[in-house]
């Protein structure tokens, strides 16, 4: 019994010297004893801050070899969220200042809800599209007409301009990059050319809608850039894929490329969905433009139009199926007998289920873990470095390069954090160079990733190197342009 007490009396006090160690080590030196709750604490100069700072760099390493590792990109994220604010709630505690982390946190965690909800709309819209064959029917239309290589460089990379702006960067890619492939066969010179130009005019086209990338979301809703003024950046935004396209567009022989013509068959409704969209996307920005109430609102109302689209076709499913059959068998349309024999009711929740979770959940990671960097002080830091000590102009302008080689998300959400003194002019530029300038290297942009696995071995890091001094000519061209066109609003 007595060898008993002297063990757990030895572990007691081994636990009390950790805890004291852990508090020694996670407290800052220049702590005021007289800090009170309504102040925050800078851990910038202590060793917690160097260690979340450490776990933050290693989660990101980790995330830019995705393609490496074959390690999806939220998991380190989702880890370094947790330990950064254990950290954070660990000191907060230890100085009677816990409901401080806390708010603090939940602040992030409703950022991050409000975001996620709009996408998660916005992707089950998308995927509604793509299960009513929409993409498809598109495909085929594009890939049956005989165009030139050269045509179809040019058309995919304006459909990718335009597509964007209501659709993701990433599905657009991904839809132009479908139809280059099946046109070009086995060129990989012109598959590997049309991949650069659509992941350019798909970053390009999102950079001027709320709707076409994250970033452009995250600064609509912070509310610095209304709905309507994104639209001084379309000039801008065309001139940044305009000029890299036309010289790239000389390397491409004008000539037809025969392939298999494909049919394809819309499913009932895939026009409404389109129209549903629409109005979804009207409902957000008239209820944060005449409501003033956040967007998601309006696009969660949105998807209960879509749920009650769904509910209709459900019920009348079998007396649709038996009309178009019955229509078929008139026309004796056999690929119109095949494409109703696979077909099932609609359901909204299995579109949801098909959302991009794994982009959903790294968001999470990145708002939590930029939040948590800035709530010991970091991102003042970083402010004070760029904001004050540069010039405003150059300082966004770095956002966009830096963007390249950190993705844009954390880096966007870092300067909305910051949140400089800037005039519109100036949020539109970072808005613009953050769009835009991760299309300087195939890594910098989810459309770049995403193509390099579609047309793996043929679009490539070291492929789409060679032709960046040609796309960051468009980068300083847009900016040139956004400078000189918006002058008025610096």
């Amino acid at each position: 019994m007595n060898a008993l007490r002297h063990t757990l009396g030895n572990s007691a006090s081994r636990l009390t010297a950790l805890i004291l160690l852990l508090t020694t080590l996670f407290t800052p030196a220049v702590f005021a004893s007289t800090a009170v709750a309504s102040q925050t604490l800078d851990l910038t100069a202590t060793a917690a801050g160097y260690v979340a700072l450490v776990v933050f760099v290693l989660a990101y390493v980790l995330v830019m070899g995705e393609e490496v590792l074959h390690l999806r990109k939220s998991k380190p994220v989702l880890v370094a969220a947790g330990i950064i604010w254990g950290i954070i709630g660990f000191i907060y505690m230890q100085h009677g200042m816990s409901a401080l982390s806390e708010a603090a946190f939940k602040h992030n965690l409703l950022e991050y809800a409000e975001l996620l909800l709009f996408l998660l709309v916005a992707m089950t819209y998308i995927n509604a599209m793509e299960e009513r064959k929409l993409f498809d029917a598109l495909r085929a239309w594009m890939v049956g007409r005989g165009f030139s290589l050269r045509t179809v460089f040019w058309l995919t990379g304006f459909m990718a301009f335009f597509i964007s702006p209501i659709a993701d960067n990433l599905t657009t890619a991904l839809l132009m990059c479908a139809v280059v492939m099946k046109v070009g066969g086995d060129n990989k010179k012109f598959i590997g050319l049309a991949c650069i130009n659509i992941v350019i005019a798909a970053n390009a086209g999102g950079a001027f809608s709320p709707f076409g990338d994250i970033t452009t979301l995250m600064v609509w809703q912070k509310g610095v850039v209304h709905f309507e003024q994104f639209i001084d950046l379309f000039i801008p935004s065309l001139v940044n894929y305009l000029v890299p396209a036309a010289i790239m567009s000389c390397f491409i022989k004008n000539t037809v490329q025969h392939t298999e013509e494909e049919a394809v068959i819309m499913k009932r409704g895939a026009r409404r969905v389109v129209l549903l969209f629409l109005l979804t996307i009207a409902t957000a920005v008239c209820t944060h433009t005449f409501l003033g109430l956040p967007p998601v609102l309006g696009m969660m109302t949105g998807l209960g139009f879509l749920q009650f689209f769904g509910f209709y076709l459900r019920k009348s499913f079998s007396k649709a199926v038996l009309k178009a059959r019955e229509k078929a068998e008139r026309e004796n349309n056999i690929k119109r007998l095949e494409q109703l024999g696979n077909v099932v009711p609609f359901d909204v929740f299995s579109r949801i289920a098909r959302a991009e979770w794994d982009t959903l959940l790294f968001f999470y990671g990145v708002v939590l873990c930029v939040g948590g960097l800035g709530f010991m002080g970091y991102l003042s830091l970083v402010s004070e470095a760029m904001y004050t000590h540069w010039d405003t102009t150059y300082a966004n302008i770095a956002v966009g390069v830096l963007s390249a080689i950190v993705d844009n998300i954390p880096v966007m959400f870092a300067v909305l954090t910051m949140n400089p003194d800037m005039g519109l002019g100036q949020w539109l530029l970072v808005t613009l160079t953050a769009g835009v300038g991760g299309s300087l290297l195939s890594i910098g942009s989810a459309a770049g990733v995403a193509l390099m696995g579609q047309a793996r071995g043929i679009y490539t890091f070291a492929a789409h190197l060679k032709w960046t001094p040609v796309i960051a000519l468009g980068y300083i061209a847009s900016i040139l342009v956004h400078l000189w066109l918006n002058a008025a609003l610096f």
